[in-house]
């Protein structure tokens, strides 16, 4: 008992306890700060309607964006994939109902194959077929993303005043050695 008294008194004397414990009480007695809203009036088009826009219907933020020729490969991506997600499909259930009919004695959709080999077919198709489900969402994220990100890269100087060159360079590191290389320059004009 009195070993945890002496530590008590051990933690409540020491300066760097009794510190953090003010700044957590100063800090508390603080009003809070709200955060700031973002401002987007500066950029030709506001990222935040581009991805409501493309969240409500893909590629409609693309339209708004003024990038109309990404919409037709959005949606050969979409289509393609729920095409697999469907054909998957048809093969799990497929070889389910062959596997449900094996169990029940029947042999005759799949004789060649044996009950762990309708079970590993099973579980393969059933997981191409979650695959396929999650790059559909994965196609439907990368259109919110492309979205928001081209309406913020909107308002990016792309004028002729930027060039980047390259170009060969002799220089010496040593008194007796030199090397060769190439430099990059990024020229403002």
């Amino acid at each position: 008992m009195s070993l945890g008294l002496l530590l008590l008194v051990l933690l409540l004397s020491n300066p760097a306890f009794s510190q953090n414990q003010n700044e957590s009480e100063k800090t508390e007695s603080l009003p809070k700060e709200r955060k700031e809203k973002t401002d987007y009036s500066s950029l030709p088009k506001n990222p935040r309607k581009a991805t409501i826009l493309s969240a409500i219907l893909p590629g409609a933020g693309q339209v708004y964006n003024g990038k109309a020729w990404k919409v037709p490969l959005l949606y050969a991506g979409f289509m393609t994939d729920i095409y697999f997600i469907g054909y998957n499909n048809k093969r799990y259930q497929t070889f389910r109902e062959a596997l449900f009919a094996y169990d029940d004695g029947d042999q005759s959709q799949f004789p060649s194959l044996n009950r762990e080999a309708l079970v590993r077919n099973v579980d393969y198709w059933r997981q191409n077929r979650d695959l396929t489900i999650l790059l559909l969402a994965g196609i439907y994220a990368l259109n919110l993303i492309d979205a928001n990100v081209d309406a913020h890269l909107s308002g990016f100087n792309i004028s002729d005043d930027l060039a980047l060159k390259f170009e060969p360079n002799v220089g010496t590191f040593a008194a007796s050695g030199s090397s060769m290389g190439l430099t990059m320059k990024l020229q403002f004009k």
